[in-house]
């Protein structure tokens, strides 16, 4: 009797698809989820020379208030009248040993919608507030800026 070899050796090349598909699905997943990530309202900073560091800002617990250019203004993501925001915020810090709350507001926000914030938060009783900014790029003197290329 003869005996039969097999002819199939072990396949040398990697199969690269089921690859491509999970690094497909993971990336279809990442596009959903990352706009749900962001905290609260977006709005356009005031952009200024030097900004203070606030990272507590960012932090899952912060107390955050936006005033949009509407004059809309949000906790979270939820909107929130003027005269609400004393007793919302007294009740959101009461229980923190940080009493530090953040305003952002939009750099076309009117100036009493912003001032109004400020006066309401303050009555409060917070022990800090942070204004939230970005801070403006500089470019070098002889570099070409965006809008010249």
């Amino acid at each position: 009797m003869a005996k039969r070899t097999s002819t199939l050796g072990a396949v040398s090349d990697i199969n690269v698809t089921p690859m491509v598909d999970v690094m497909l699905v993971l990336l279809i997943i990442f596009m959903v989820v990352t706009p749900m990530l962001q905290k609260g309202v977006s709005v356009d900073l005031a952009r200024v020379q030097n900004p203070r560091p606030m990272a507590d800002a960012d932090k899952e617990d912060a107390v955050v208030l936006a005033v949009t250019r509407d004059g809309k203004i949000y906790m979270g993501g939820s909107i929130i009248q003027p005269d609400q925001i004393t007793t919302t915020v007294k009740d959101r810090i009461s229980s923190k040993l940080d009493k530090t709350v953040y305003v952002k507001s939009d750099a076309r926000a009117k100036y009493g919608d912003v001032v109004t914030v400020v006066d309401n938060v303050r009555a409060a009783g917070v022990d800090s507030l942070g204004l939230l900014t970005e801070r403006v790029e500089h470019h070098a003197p002889g570099a070409p800026t965006e809008a010249s290329q």
